[in-house]
């Protein structure tokens, strides 16, 4: 079952040349934290370019539920009328957050520090995924957590009622942690200080920034520190939400895997914290080329051209890159499939708690449709078979996953025969567009049972 309905079995048959231009959605991490942030603000954002997927849509439901004005225009355009930093109503409900880790856990950052009781809770995915990450920091302010066993919800949050400011070292790479710790940190006296080990993506240091709070951010020889004034006055914003990197992923590998292929990705935000991917794309001798590079909203911006690149050979992936790529080792391991030579990618063990065990996932699709893979709990290794060599044939469980899903799909457009997930409803949770936006570029996709 999908985690909005019945499953939808999709089958992505190989496809002739992908051509034309794909205007993949707004940038999740973006799309939230406009949200979260024009919500403690005082005043009107006005928002454009949102994505519209069900995980940004359950955020700006979440923020109703707090207090603040969210209002749909329509076209990806949104205002939000926010109530400033303390300023969260208690929620009449339950919020559920269905599939969305990010939007949950930086939602319990920015109530944290609120004397209010909100409890929370999601699909069948995201009640399997740790949430004591988020809580154990949260803790340190004065919230008490109250969930299932090994900390997973549905739980139950109490804000603190006289805030303390933390100093904070990340046990992990997470920006997911490192969010929730800053905006919980808004609504407490003087500074909070997240030490992070490696650079993770940025986005809410820059956001914060241009809503108007006292941040700076120090990198050190080996950690990153990033200190927070606490109790500032958001300012609202005019946010112009650029398109997301992690969408844009699936095109453009599909482009380099088909044959014949040349595909454009306008507008394309470009962080160096989220560009690992297009990095590590050229280094395999991808065919990419940057167009009409620019700065909008304090993002790198520019257009991104893919095509065809047959002669990719598999690489060693340094493990230091995880953070700035972990939602697109999916893809890569299907472009290391159809590259020649063996792509090692180590440092993943995040992939094992996303919305599902990612590196299990991919490993076992992979096997299915005829790829070499070995894997341990912190690395999968994939035997590229050249351009066009993957067998195919198989069924893959998409296990909830957006990602896993869409990677199956794209694997299927250069595959020998057909590939088949067993269901395709959570691709709607951050690319709603996928299967006619694939389509229009000229990939055969068929919901089916065929």
């Amino acid at each position: 079952m999908s985690s909005h309905g019945p499953a939808i079995p999709m089958t992505a048959r190989k496809s002739g040349p992908l051509k034309g231009t794909a205007h993949v959605p707004g940038d999740k991490s973006i799309s939230h934290r406009s949200l979260i942030l024009g919500a403690l603000a005082v005043g009107e954002t006005r928002i454009s370019g949102l994505l519209e997927g069900q995980d940004v849509l359950d955020t700006a439901a979440a923020m109703r539920a707090f207090g603040a004005d969210v209002v749909e225009e329509g076209g990806g355009h949104w205002r939000v009328h926010g109530v400033g930093i303390g300023g969260f109503s208690e929620p009449e409900d339950v919020i559920d957050y269905g599939n969305s880790g990010t939007g949950v856990r930086l939602v319990m950052g920015a109530m944290a520090t609120t004397a209010i009781t909100a409890t929370f809770t999601g699909d069948a995915s995201l009640r399997k995924r740790p949430m004591g990450r988020i809580t154990d920091p949260l803790a340190l302010f004065g919230t008490r957590a109250y969930g299932r066993a090994g900390g997973r919800l549905p739980m139950t949050l109490v804000g603190a009622a006289d805030p303390v400011p933390v100093r904070y070292t990340l046990p992990m790479a997470s920006a997911q942690v490192k969010s929730a710790v800053l905006l919980a940190g808004l609504n407490a006296r003087g500074e909070t200080v997240v030490i992070e080990p490696e650079a993770t993506r940025d986005h809410t240091e820059r956001m914060l920034t241009g809503f108007g709070a006292e941040i700076s951010v120090e990198p050190l020889a080996e950690e990153r520190v990033i200190t927070l004034v606490g109790q500032p006055e958001l300012r609202p914003q005019v946010i112009a939400v650029p398109r997301d990197p992690s969408s844009a992923a699936f095109p453009v590998c599909a482009a380099l895997i088909v044959e014949g292929s040349d595909v454009l990705v306008p507008n394309i935000g470009l962080n160096p914290t989220r560009a690992g991917l297009y990095e590590t794309l050229r280094e395999m001798g991808a065919d990419l080329t940057l167009e009409n590079e620019r700065v909008e909203g304090g993002e790198p911006v520019a257009d991104l051209r893919a095509r065809f690149s047959p002669d990719m050979q598999g690489i060693e992936v340094p493990p230091e890159r995880a953070p700035s790529m972990i939602d697109e080792y999916p893809i890569l391991s299907v472009v290391a499939a159809n590259a020649t030579g063996k792509t090692v990618m180590r440092g993943v063990k995040e992939l094992r708690v996303k919305e599902s065990d990612r590196i299990d996932a991919m490993a076992r699709g992979l096997e299915a449709c005829g790829v070499i893979i070995e894997e341990d709990e912190d690395t999968l290794i994939v035997h590229g078979m050249g351009a066009g060599g993957v067998p195919g044939g198989a069924t893959a469980e998409a296990r909830l996953d957006h990602r896993i899903a869409m990677s199956f799909m794209c694997c299927g457009m250069a595959a020998k025969k057909p590939v088949k997930i067993d269901d395709s409803g959570p691709i709607a949770t951050s690319f709603p567009i996928f299967e006619p936006l694939m389509a229009g570029l000229g990939a055969q996709l068929v919901r089916s049972n065929s």
